[in-house]
Parts: C-alpha cells; structure tokens; sequence
C-alpha cells in the first residue's frame, strides 16, 4: 500500500497536459471531419488541448499567437479574408501558415480561399473542413482534446459500476478484490477493469477504464483468467466509469482501530480527492455486501443524507428521542 501512496503524489508538473502524435484520418474520423489538404503528413503533433480562431492574426497581430493549439477558422475569419485585397489577403495566409501549427479546421462547410489553400500546399499544412456551426465545433473539438491529452496513471486495483457509483477497490494482491468483484458481477454489478486500471484525469473527474489487452478478462487464482463479457454477458461489463469512491480492503489487524462511525479518509489521484473507506478483510466478513451498502451510502450522501450528523443531532437532542414513549403502544 506504501508504493500505492508514493504513486498518488503526482506533482503540479507531472499533470500539465500530455502531448502526443495523432494519425489525421483517425482524428478526422473522431470529429466528422473531412480533408482538404495534408500534403505528405499522416500524423500532427497536438500539445495542448486549447484552441485558437486567428482572426486578429489575419489581421496582422502576432505577438501572442497560440500556434500549438489548433486553428478554428470560422464565417467570420472567412468573411474578413474575403473582404481583404488579393495581394493583402495572399500575405495574411501566407504568414498564418509560415507557423508549424497541428491544423486548421474550417467550419460551416465553408469553401476555403485559394490564397489559404495554396498557402496551405507551399508550407505543407493540415486543413479540414467540418458540417458543423462554428460553435459546435469549438464545442466538441475542446472535449476531444481534453481526453486525448487527459493526465493519466494506471494503478493496481479493481473498478466497478455499483448502483451507479465508481467503486474502485484498492489493497495488496491476495486481499480478495478480484473474488469480491466476480461476487457483485453475480448480484448484477458492472466490471470496468480488474488488476490494472487506467485513469484519466478530465477537469476535475477521474474516469477508469481497462488496458486495452485484458479489458474484460479477470484474474482468479485457482482458476486462471475468465471473460466476464462471454460468461456473464455484455451487461455485466462497461467501458468507462467515473470514480466516486475508494474502498481499500486490506487484511484485519487485531491492534488496529477501524472506522465504525462512518469518518471518511480522504485518497489523492492525480491530484483529485477521493472518498476513500478501510474495510478489514476477515473469514466470514462478506465484502460484496459491505461493498454494496458503501455505495448505497454514498448516494445518500450525494443526495444530502448524512447519517452521521443525524446521530449526533440525537445524541444531542435526547429528550425528542425518548424510548419511553415507545413503550406506551403497549
């Protein structure tokens, strides 16, 4: 669990958006686009998931153009171009693609400029052309970007979709998690990954899902690896879950004092806080129910239900919570 906790302490600087490579017929085929012009390139290089519309580079200002993002070019920009002089319009275009940006996207299945397209050629550019509204394309490209470059960390640990909250079950091998998750896919839970589980951070939510090489499979000792897809069919099993909650199992320590009044700790994950519950694990302590009532007492809690702070409005309050009263049915 030590190494667990050493693994949470991601820094500021370890979360600033990953950069990565993206084929552009695959980014097309996410986004609806279609291609105007990549020249000899098949992939460009997305370091930010921030976007740009360069109408006051069109314009002639340079001094703080976001040439990383990509480039959104709207009814607007294209009705400045237009407006412009052939030979004014022919440098604006120019200079605008002179910069190494990922691509520029035109919006409104608009007809691009000759002078933009040929600049387009000279310097080797990515265009693309979208169907929607201007607005809707800043929309989704800005969701798109966000997960694609979405700080991620895979953990050890199981993930399950429990009456609708993100159950992600954390503690050393041999605890039990695999065997309680298999119990809870029986009484009619969702599995989301089991063993590893990569999380991505998305503003402030994490979501889970599985490596892509043992999604849906499960490890059990003494029987080897199962597909729950197969045997249990494809509602027993989702993709992606957001995480609500953690629930670390870990082997009863007589000297220890758990938790019986329903105190939460408190579990960092690249740089989000969690809910996070210590359940002992003994013979006899069925966990799949334990599991269950957590969840169910988390969405009491979501929805402002809190059981502890009733109790001690009543330890508090004894005189309005007589028993004696009880007894006068009788």
């Amino acid at each position: 669990m030590e190494k667990i906790k050493k693994m949470t302490k991601v820094s500021h600087r370890e979360l600033e958006e990953n950069e990565t490579d993206v084929k552009i017929d695959d980014f097309c085929q996410q986004l609806g686009l279609e291609v105007l012009h990549k020249g000899d390139r098949e992939t460009m290089h997305i370091s930010t998931f921030n976007i740009n519309r360069p109408g006051l580079q069109f314009a002639g200002y340079f001094e703080h153009f976001g040439y990383e993002r990509v480039q959104v070019v709207g009814e607007q920009e294209m009705a400045y171009l237009r407006g412009m002089s052939d030979e004014a319009r022919q440098k604006a275009c120019e200079r605008l693609c002179s910069y190494d940006f990922p691509c520029l996207v035109v919006s409104t299945v608009l007809e691009p400029c000759d002078e933009l397209m040929n600049a387009a050629r000279k310097y080797n550019r990515v265009v693309l052309r979208s169907k929607l509204r201007t607005t809707t394309v800043m929309n989704e490209l800005s969701i798109f970007l966000n997960r694609l470059l979405a700080p991620t960390q895979t953990i050890h640990g199981v993930l399950m979709d429990l009456y609708g909250v993100g159950v992600l079950m954390i503690g050393k091998s041999s605890v039990g998690k695999s065997e309680t998750a298999l119990e809870l896919i029986q009484r009619g839970h969702r599995l989301v990954a089991d063993d590893a589980v990569c999380i991505k951070r998305v503003s402030d939510r994490l979501v889970g899902a599985a490596p892509a090489v043992i999604r849906y499979f499960m490890e059990l000792r003494g029987i080897g690896i199962i597909d729950v897809r197969q045997m249990y069919g494809a509602g027993a099993v989702r993709l992606t879950k957001t995480i609500d909650l953690v629930v670390k199992l870990e082997m009863w320590d007589e000297e220890k004092e758990y938790d019986r009044l329903g105190n939460t700790e408190v579990f960092n994950l690249l740089e989000v806080e969690l809910p996070m519950h210590t359940v002992p694990v003994k013979p006899g302590r069925n966990l799949a129910i334990i599991l269950e009532a957590a969840a169910r007492n988390y969405r009491l809690k979501s929805m402002g239900h809190d059981t502890l702070a009733e109790l001690n409005s009543r330890m508090k309050n004894p005189d309005i919570h007589d028993e004696t009263n009880l007894f006068l049915e009788f």
